[in-house]
């Protein structure tokens, strides 16, 4: 294992202690992370903007709890608003590298601003959130052919989704009819 992929797997492990006792956090967390490396990977990605992208996926959300235990709710901006910190502290504790930390905080404190992303890791971060959120958002018991997550993707292909690969995987997720390729 080299230092990079050790260094992702204690976040990761530090993420799932972070979240403790909130299943559904993990899982997202952990679908996002999956999805950014896919898309990664797709697009060829380099090695350093790889691990940058990867770190950040797994804490984009880490202000979630830090929102809820000190507003009483959370939201997007609130979650840009306190996920840095503790973002920075994970990382640290991790050994990542201070210039690599600098961005992750970055991306977490802008992960819900969808207008002048700057930089590949940042699209690449919004659009493994929008797979997830999409289906966890509208999840009803449905499948994608619900009007609701179709008529979302829609939206956020138009407006959003700028990489081949996240294109590619938002359209056979939710916008192919699975007989009708």
């Amino acid at each position: 294992m080299t230092d990079r992929e050790e260094m992702l797997s204690r976040l990761f492990m530090k993420m799932i202690e972070f979240d403790r006792s909130d299943p559904k956090r993990i899982q997202h967390f952990t679908k996002v992370a999956s999805y950014a490396r896919l898309i990664g990977q797709g697009e060829g990605l380099d090695e350093e903007t790889a691990f940058t992208l990867e770190a950040a996926a797994l804490v984009h959300d880490i202000g979630i709890h830090v929102a809820e235990d000190k507003y009483g709710r959370q939201n997007g901006k609130l979650q840009e608003a306190e996920g840095p910190a503790p973002a920075r502290r994970l990382l640290e504790e991790c050994g990542f590298p201070g210039d690599v930390t600098d961005r992750v905080c970055y991306l977490v404190g802008h992960h819900h601003t969808y207008k002048d992303i700057d930089g590949i890791d940042y699209q690449i971060l919004v659009e493994a959130d929008f797979l997830v959120n999409i289906f966890e958002d509208g999840d009803t018991g449905a499948d994608a052919a619900d009007p609701g997550m179709k008529e979302t993707a829609l939206k956020v292909r138009e407006n959003i989704f700028r990489t081949r690969t996240g294109t590619f995987i938002l359209d056979n997720m939710f916008l192919k009819d699975r007989y009708h390729a």
